[in-house]
């Protein structure tokens, strides 16, 4: 039976939008543990780099398998596959950061920090998708 591509597209694109969303929540809640432990001086920062690399780990595991469907196995392909992912979020991360870092200086209220992370990161999760399907799992496709 032929594939329905309309229908293949549809699925994908509905994978990656819920796993952006899961990646995100994961992101937002290490920033906000890593708030309540640590208030020190550089709490923001810290919690962004927490929550960034909370959010790389998920959003790469689930991309790897289910948006993707690569099959590396040698750890040596593991490492070369992760490290170019980590690389493309470079550009990604700067607008998420951008955008977090911009809504909090609107004001102290935690929601707009948060808010500017939803913000960003759905803006940075939607020009990764493109990154990552040019450059880290071509040969996948």
């Amino acid at each position: 039976m032929p594939s329905n591509h309309a229908a293949d597209a549809a699925g994908l694109a509905a994978r990656y939008i819920a796993f952006a969303v899961l990646a995100s929540v994961a992101n937002i809640a290490a920033q906000w543990l890593s708030s309540m432990v640590y208030a020190g001086r550089l709490e923001f920062y810290v919690a962004l780099v927490n929550g960034t690399l909370v959010g790389l780990l998920v959003k790469y595991v689930l991309d790897r398998r289910w948006i993707f469907h690569d099959r590396t196995r040698t750890l040596r392909g593991h490492t070369a596959r992760f490290s170019l992912y980590s690389l493309t979020g470079v550009l990604t991360t700067g607008v998420f950061w951008a955008t977090e870092i911009g809504f909090a200086a609107m004001g102290d209220a935690l929601w707009l920090r948060y808010a500017g992370a939803a913000v960003g990161l759905a803006i940075g999760y939607t020009l990764k998708y493109q990154l990552d399907k040019r450059f880290v799992f071509l040969d996948t496709q």
